[in-house]
């Protein structure tokens, strides 16, 4: 796996006064840096090198999110009234359930 594949994002940190680059499937990881750029590029050498020594002592690597498959279902449970209260809303609306909360998730 490529390190460059994996989900990166840079945040401002106002506690340290720094950007602080993040990567989604490597959540205890993260890098400091004053520039935007240099939290990116710091964040993507550490995961960079940790895959590597992932891979040599023969453990997992985590699978990048770009590369999963997804089949756009997944299952949430919610309180009965409040179930009720959106499929009233579908109805009044002349549309699913699924395309209610879909519309409300987007």
């Amino acid at each position: 796996m490529n390190a460059q594949h994996y989900t990166y994002r840079v945040i401002w940190s106002e506690e340290d006064g720094e950007f602080v680059g993040l990567c989604a499937e490597f959540p205890g990881l993260s890098w400091l840096a004053p520039k935007m750029e240099d939290a990116l590029g710091g964040i993507a050498r550490v995961v960079g090198k940790v895959v590597r020594d992932l891979r040599k002592q023969g453990e997992t690597v985590p699978e990048p999110i770009s590369a999963r498959r997804y089949s756009g279902r997944f299952q949430v449970r919610i309180p009965p009234q409040r179930h009720r209260l959106l499929a009233v809303q579908a109805a009044e609306q002349g549309i699913s359930l699924n395309r209610l909360v879909s519309d409300r998730l987007a």
